[in-house]
């Protein structure tokens, strides 16, 4: 399709600034920022925040400052003032992220990033580093065709990954702070390279850990097996019963009948995205959206018991499991999460001691997709992917700050989007980025930046 001016010199420099935005993901990649002290030290969270101070400073923000907030992990903010009258839009990723997992088991250096078969592999690539340099990539951009036509804010979280709030809490604090016109958070992505997508709603979550114990202590399976009670059983069991013979969510007194109103996900393009082995059937039921985007779903994350490979002949004195609970907008994550603990108190066998707590929370949320921001986006994305349409889904993952500030400034538009498409593995081995998708949402980002603009202007 025939682009117009504006389009063609918005490419042209994100373009011409990608080889050298990509020496920067580079760099911020390297940074080991897992905002767990217990896992990586502080120090390399407060080093990619310091990077982002500088790449703030270089684009001309007058106003950068690190924020401490109450979890004690670092935000970096950044605002740009804007021409008068201008409206003011929020620009949100983070540079925390998850554990790289086994890093023998990556491809290449977790922390290195690599390109292979037209990707880029490394940690954060996609979530949520890659976010900070796709808005790096718009603003600059805008810059080069004359200016910046909005009044920008930025945000970058560094404790994203861990749920542990202290952006959100900040910001309560302070509500002043990140007032905006419009948030962009770009922290999701597309449902697959190419084609351009906007998410509508987030699922809430909830964290719990789940302790069980039956004994002062381990004991010889053959002098005691057989009539100890085994905690690892017992929790086993416990777990067992929170599913139904579907695999579906089973417990008590918790709604899983959602329906999703959007775009449709094809139950072959899941099976082919998430990589489910030949002869493997989908677990629940009704549409995959349903399942997915509409309905609460939890996740056995880890299990503390002895390794295969070491075990020893032992009844099991004590086990125990952290939970991940996904939750859709409407429903409230902490009283889930109670449901899901008095289920698993009721099912617990043997009288077995069980112990619940409670290690994070996050809010759902749902956007209004008819507002004039998502037209301005849907308009920009249609360009910036040579005529495609824009797709709208729910993301079964969460981002806890999005409900905060929708309900901090419920007159503003959240407008989510991202770097992250099937093939990305967020959160897993071998995360990686399209140099593609980081080119053409920036273009995407930039032209929506300067049309939302144009729309309120005329």
């Amino acid at each position: 399709m025939p682009h117009s001016p504006q389009h063609a010199a918005v490419a042209a420099s994100v373009a011409a600034a990608l080889p050298g935005a990509r020496d920067e993901l580079a760099e911020l990649v390297a940074f080991r920022s897992v905002a767990d002290a217990r896992q990586f030290p502080v120090e390399e969270c407060r080093a990619a925040a310091r990077w982002i101070v500088d790449a703030l400073r270089a684009e001309g923000f007058p106003d950068v400052r690190v924020l401490e907030t109450p979890d004690g992990t670092e935000s970096v903010y950044g605002e740009l003032p804007g021409p008068q009258g201008a409206p003011t839009v929020l620009l949100y990723a983070h540079y925390d992220v998850q554990p790289p997992l086994d890093e023998a088991a990556w491809s290449s250096p977790p922390f290195e990033l690599t390109e292979r078969d037209g990707r880029w592999y490394g940690r954060g690539a996609a979530d949520c580093k890659g976010g900070v340099l796709m808005h790096l990539l718009a603003l600059r951009a805008l810059r080069a065709g004359g200016g910046v036509p909005v009044g920008v804010k930025v945000i970058v979280e560094g404790s994203e990954e861990q749920g542990t709030g202290g952006l959100e809490r900040y910001a309560r604090e302070h509500p002043e702070l990140l007032a905006a016109d419009v948030i962009v958070i770009g922290d999701t992505g597309n449902v697959r390279a190419g084609q351009p997508t906007v998410t509508a709603s987030l699922r809430g979550m909830a964290t719990l850990e789940v302790t069980v114990e039956t004994l002062a202590g381990n004991l010889h399976s053959g002098a005691f097996g057989g009539v100890a009670p085994d905690a690892l059983a017992a929790l086993v069991r416990m777990l067992d019963s929170l599913f139904d013979a579907d695999g579906a969510l089973a417990v008590d007194g918790l709604d899983v009948g959602g329906s999703w109103g959007g775009t449709a996900y094809p139950e072959e393009a899941f099976r082919a995205d998430a990589g489910v082995l030949d002869g493997v059937g989908l677990i629940g039921s009704g549409s995959v959206a349903d399942r997915l985007w509409a309905r609460p779903s939890l996740t056995v994350m880890g299990i503390d018991c002895p390794p295969v490979v070491g075990a020893t002949p032992s009844v099991q004195a004590r086990a125990r499991a952290a939970l991940g609970l996904r939750v859709p907008p409407g429903m409230a994550p902490g009283a889930a999460s109670a449901l899901v603990e008095a289920h698993l108190r009721a099912r617990a066998p043997w009288g077995a001691r069980v112990s619940v707590e409670r290690t994070g929370e996050g809010q759902p949320f749902r956007a209004d997709v008819t507002s004039p921001a998502y037209a301005a986006m849907a308009s920009a994305m249609r360009d910036a992917y040579d005529g495609a349409e824009m797709a709208v889904v729910g993301q079964g993952g969460s981002i806890p700050l999005t409900a905060t500030l929708g309900a901090l400034y419920p007159e503003a538009e959240v407008v989510m989007i991202g770097l992250s498409d099937a093939a990305a593995r967020i959160h897993a081995v071998d995360e990686s980025v399209s140099p593609e998708e980081l080119e053409r949402m920036s273009v995407a980002e930039a032209l929506f930046l300067a049309r939302y603009a144009a729309s309120l202007a005329g």
